[in-house]
Parts: C-alpha cells; sequence; structure tokens
C-alpha cells in the first residue's frame, strides 16, 4: 500500500511536525536499538530522506526490522510513508521555519540567558504537545465531561496542581468536580463512581502508582476514564478509556521533567475546559458571571465599599 504526500499531511500519519513531536514524546519509552533511529530522524532529516531503510538500518548499527517497527511506532504504515514525512520536515528546517534547539541550562548562565532558554523549552513543550495531541480522544473525553454526573481528577506532586487548576474551572461552569491528592481519599471515592461518571488521571510518567490505583477503581466501576501522561505505552493506560499524549523538554539538572511537563498537561487540561464550556456555554457563561460578581468585592480597591 502506497500513499503520497497528500495523504500523509492530511491523514491520520503525522506530518512533519507531528513527526518531530513524537520522537521527543515517545523516544524516553523505546527501546535503545529503536532510540537509534528514531534519534537519527529527528537529528537529521534530510540524510535519513536520502536512504533506503537497508541505509538507515547501516547508519544507525540496528536491523532493517528495527527500522520498519520505528517507523509503526511513530505513526507510519513503513518506512516508505516515513521518509515523505522526513523529506517534508528537512523542508521545513531548510526554510528556517524549525530554530535549533537550545543548549541545556548551565549554573553560570545569566538571568537572561535562563528566560531566553527556558522560554524557548516551553515554546517547544507546547507545540510538541499540540503536535501530537489526539484530537478525536480529546472531543470524546469533552463529550464524556460534559455527560457526566461527577468528575474525579487524580495527581500527586506537580501533577497535583494541574489537576486542582481543572477541577476548579469546572467548578466555576457548574460541573461537579474534585481533585483528589490523597491516595486514600482517591481511592475511596473512585469506589463511589460509576457508568457515566469520569476519572481523569493526570501522570508524566504513567506509572505513579497512587494515580494509577485509583483510576484502577474507577474503570472496574465503570466509569468514563481519562489518562494524561507523557508515556502512551505506559501502565496508567491499561485502565484508560482514553489517553491525551503530553510532551516535555528533554530533562537536565536545573530543569526537572516536572517543570516542562505540567506545562503541556496545563495546555491539555485547557484545551479540556475550553472544549466543554463550548459545548454548556449557555450555562457556562451565566456561572462564570456569577462567579465573577461574587468575586468582585475582593478586588476592588482597598477601603470600597
Amino acid at each position: 500500500m502506497t500513499h503520497d504526500l497528500k495523504e500523509i499531511f492530511n491523514g491520520d500519519m503525522p506530518g512533519p511536525a507531528a513527526l518531530a513531536a513524537k520522537v521527543r514524546t515517545l523516544a524516553p519509552s523505546m527501546t535503545r536499538s529503536m532510540q537509534l533511529v528514531a534519534e537519527a530522524v529527528a537529528g537529521d532529516p534530510a540524510r535519513c530522506a536520502a536512504l533506503t531503510v537497508t541505509g538507515l538500518a547501516e547508519l544507525t548499527g540496528t536491523s532493517e526490522a528495527t527500522v520498519v517497527r520505528t517507523s509503526r511506532l511513530l505513526g507510519y504504515p513503513g518506512y516508505r510513508d516515513l521518509r515523505l514525512a522526513l523529506a517534508g520536515l528537512a523542508a521545513q528546517q531548510q526554510s528556517g521555519r524549525s530554530p535549533a534547539v537550545t543548549a541545556d541550562i548551565a549554573v553560570d548562565d545569566s538571568i537572561a540567558d535562563v528566560v531566553a532558554k527556558l522560554a524557548y523549552d516551553e515554546q517547544q513543550t507546547l507545540a510538541d504537545t499540540a503536535a501530537s495531541l489526539d484530537t478525536a480522544q480529546l472531543g470524546a473525553v469533552v463529550s464524556a465531561a460534559v455527560a457526566a454526573r461527577r468528575i474525579d481528577i487524580y495527581g500527586v506532586g506537580a501533577s497535583s496542581l494541574v489537576g486542582m487548576d481543572l477541577a476548579q474551572k469546572l467548578l466555576r461552569i457548574g460541573l461537579i468536580a474534585h481533585s483528589h491528592t490523597d491516595p486514600h481519599l482517591a481511592v475511596t471515592n473512585a469506589v463511589q463512581l460509576r457508568a457515566g461518571d469520569v476519572a481523569v488521571a493526570i501522570t508524566h510518567s504513567g506509572s505513579t502508582g497512587d494515580v494509577i490505583e485509583p483510576l484502577r477503581v474507577a474503570f472496574d466501576r465503570g466509569a468514563t476514564t481519562v489518562a494524561i501522561t507523557g508515556r502512551p505505552d505506559s501502565p496508567v493506560t491499561q485502565y484508560a478509556d482514553h489517553v491525551l499524549t503530553t510532551s516535555t523538554a528533554r530533562e537536565s539538572e536545573l530543569r526537572p521533567a516536572a517543570m516542562s511537563s505540567r506545562t503541556s498537561q496545563l495546555l491539555v487540561v485547557d484545551c479540556l475546559f475550553i472544549g466543554v464550556a463550548q459545548l454548556t456555554y449557555e450555562t457556562a457563561a451565566p456561572a462564570l458571571s456569577a462567579s465573577y460578581e461574587a468575586l468582585a468585592h475582593r478586588h476592588s480597591p482597598r477601603g470600597a465599599r
């Protein structure tokens, strides 16, 4: 089966921007041999686009089977389709639309350099997340949330902050949503869920036991379950009806994964919230106005009545 460029860019296969995002997102969970292939195609798409499957296998010191498996993991039926996307990615880079990757933040960097590097990394993380986010999955989660009797959200550490942000947004437009950061309370509340309810687990690694356990309970109870994770093949996804994949910048000594994962998670929950607000606009808009009015006096100049 063959595909032309139009099919790759307009169909289900990821286009050039999404390819680069997928490589950055999936590489950490690949086998070492598959990582070598992924790193090669992301690092020098122009060179790899000119290689046959045998040539790329020789370049990376792997096998033709590994090249094909990596192509399929990245979303392409075969290596030929990946080569077409690589050609498109190379064209983008040569036109100047793809900036060079910045260096890690160093201990002796100036504040100005820190600001510039962090700003670039945040922008790249958001762009990668947007490029790889499955909008069909997102739409299904939005629909489930709109119809839900209640929405439970699980997260620990930095992910718990994202969970609380989502819960308070949904509460302000009239939905019943709760963020659970205590793992015991998360499980005991998950037991009360049933079909028609929604449970959302937020975990970048996808292997946080305190988040997986309540989602498993919610799944067993028949609730619609959602995983927001940077690892689409991680343990949490086996209990998720829908998976929303986030991206993250490369971890470094002064930039732990929690920093960039939080940025991408916030983008996903904001998209989820906006989708819900759109579908419930007739009730969401008055609810937002009422909450603004209820808090207006707290933002008045001191002494005003």
